[in-house]
């Protein structure tokens, strides 16, 4: 969970709107303003899907830490728009039927979120989650599995469902290693990760000259 002075610094002007660099252009072409903050959007990222597959990863070795066998990115499961889930237990979780999740991480400074996230705070959170929901819901999916989005902003904020969901399984991890701080291990272990990636997305939006000869 150790966060090196970049990615600490990286985080302190997200939080308080600081200028993180000198404006430029993005490899993508994009213009890039002082404050940084298309390196968190542009979609032509490279770290944006291993951020991904990190988080996901750090919710499926959580089901693991629980003793609760997992499967990531299971086969045979397809959304309608042709991606499988995240994951899926592979015992039942609830009443009876297992459980699938999905992760992704928001920006609440684009500019099609800052008026939303300006009003209230983890709504960036919870629209990403209903859209995530709505996707399941079209599938087919949603009769047989439970399904838990989880969606977390840049800043840190995770939506309600989610924020319920890791809290009863750290609960289930605690009850297996009999220390009762899993639960705040765990929200700062997903809290470390997308900040370290923040970091690694604003770096990684700089052109890299070759200057070999």
């Amino acid at each position: 969970m150790l966060l090196d002075n970049e990615a600490v610094r990286v985080a302190i002007g997200l939080r308080l709107g600081l200028e993180l660099c000198v404006p430029r252009q993005c490899h993508c072409g994009t213009q890039v303003d002082a404050f940084g903050r298309h390196a968190f959007v542009c979609k032509k990222a490279p770290n944006r899907s291993v951020r991904h597959h990190a988080l996901n990863q750090r919710v499926a070795r959580a089901f693991s830490a629980a003793a609760i066998p997992n499967s990531k990115e299971p086969l045979g499961l397809c959304r309608s728009d042709g991606k499988r889930p995240d994951g899926l237990t592979l015992v039942p979780w609830q009443s009876g039927r297992a459980l699938l999740w999905d992760v992704t991480v928001v920006c609440p400074l684009a500019d099609s979120y800052v008026a939303s996230a300006a009003r209230e705070a983890r709504s960036v959170a919870e629209l990403a989650a209903t859209e995530k929901e709505d996707k399941i819901k079209n599938s087919g999916l949603a009769a047989d599995y439970l399904f838990q989005p989880i969606a977390v902003e840049i800043l840190g904020p995770i939506n309600e469902s989610a924020s319920d969901f890791l809290s009863l399984l750290a609960k289930k991890i605690s009850q297996r290693s009999g220390d009762e701080r899993e639960t705040a291990f765990l929200f700062q272990r997903v809290s470390s990760l997308v900040q370290r990636y923040n970091s690694v997305l604003l770096h990684h939006s700089f052109i890299r000259e070759d200057y070999s000869e």
